[in-house]
């Protein structure tokens, strides 16, 4: 390790990248609390790396190894999202960073802010922070994100006219407009596509449907349908494995679920192989192969078709969901 320079920053000289790595993989499985949830961002960077980064960024090299060990062992802890708002650590911080600069708060610019995750962070550590980007989908992002939280969010009591609170405890305006609107959003939905969700007799509410498109088999003594799908799965999670399992009933390719919680899947079925991949479609009934050339004329000249599969349902107060092949009464809905 070379000489540690005071006039250097921490991040400069050292940073524990693999730590705090493996901390912000963990986060992509994280989505409770978590502001990826809010809005799709196509290069959303992790809160973990964020914090980090900016607090090693905003505080000078130790002179010493003893505390370039505490240093580098704070900012593993830091990372942790279980730590994320731990208030002993946020204060740690940022005294550290409001030391470092002579008690004055730092001002951070992010030119391209993105989805708000380094300005986020720059906020909770105490900075005057700044943000940008030409996206207006990034800008109305970071305005939900960094702004309207400190703007509107602040605890009231009732005592302005908010047409959704009722008493005089202290509620979060914000908090109470969005659940307000977004149960308005949902009845008004409702309204108009509710009848496609109809409630199962156990109670299920179906949230999708799996469908295929299908091209009738070239091979004249056979002429079947073929349902195009790439691949067979339903889930595939380490601790739930659900495939469509296809078989032919009456010169017609059916389904049928299985895998964890259904039936046992079938020794030799893999369910990544499905009937078609780069426009080249395999009959599942005779096992003719249909080119891609042919695949994509029968749909130029409205040949092509489409078929209800599946299911997707969930139960209110089970996590997960839940999957069943469609039927004929599913089908008359649409």
């Amino acid at each position: 390790m070379k000489a540690l320079n005071n006039n250097r920053r921490f991040i400069e000289e050292t940073f524990p990248v693999k730590e705090v790595s493996l901390e912000s993989a963990r986060e992509k499985n994280i989505r409770h609390g978590h502001i990826s949830t809010l809005h799709i961002w196509w290069a959303r960077r992790p809160l973990a790396s964020s914090r980090t980064t900016n607090y090693a960024a905003l505080i000078p090299a130790p002179d010493n190894i003893d505390d370039w060990n505490k240093k580098r062992q704070f900012i593993i802890e830091f990372s942790k999202w279980e730590n994320s708002l731990n208030p002993s650590l946020i204060e740690r911080a940022r005294e550290d960073i409001l030391k470092a600069n002579g008690g004055k708060p730092p001002k951070v610019l992010d030119p391209f802010g993105g989805g708000g995750a380094i300005p986020l962070e720059a906020l909770r550590l105490g900075c005057e922070t700044y943000s940008n980007d030409l996206n207006p989908v990034a800008v109305l992002i970071q305005k939900c994100t960094l702004e309207y939280p400190q703007k509107y969010g602040k605890l009231k009591e009732n005592k302005e006219d908010w047409s959704m609170l009722s008493d005089n405890s202290l509620k979060n305006p914000l908090l109470e407009d969005v659940k307000k609107w977004g149960n308005w959003v949902l009845d008004e939905a409702k309204k108009e596509i509710g009848k496609f969700y109809p409630d199962e007799m156990d109670g299920s509410i179906p949230v999708g449907y799996i469908w295929a498109r299908t091209i009738p088999c070239q091979n004249p003594s056979c002429g079947a349908e073929i349902p195009l799908m790439r691949q067979y799965w339903l889930a595939k999670k380490d601790k739930k494995k659900v495939a469509l399992l296809p078989y032919v009933e009456s010169r017609k390719v059916q389904f049928k679920i299985v895998g964890d919680g259904y039936e046992k899947r079938s020794v030799g079925f893999d369910p990544k192989n499905g009937t078609i991949s780069r426009a080249v479609a395999t009959c599942p009934i005779c096992g003719s192969v249909v080119d891609a050339k042919t695949t994509r004329k029968l749909f130029q000249e409205g040949k092509a078709g489409q078929r209800m599969v599946a299911m997707v349902l969930h139960k209110p107060g089970k996590s997960g969901k839940i999957y069943r092949i469609a039927t004929d009464m599913d089908i008359q809905i649409f």
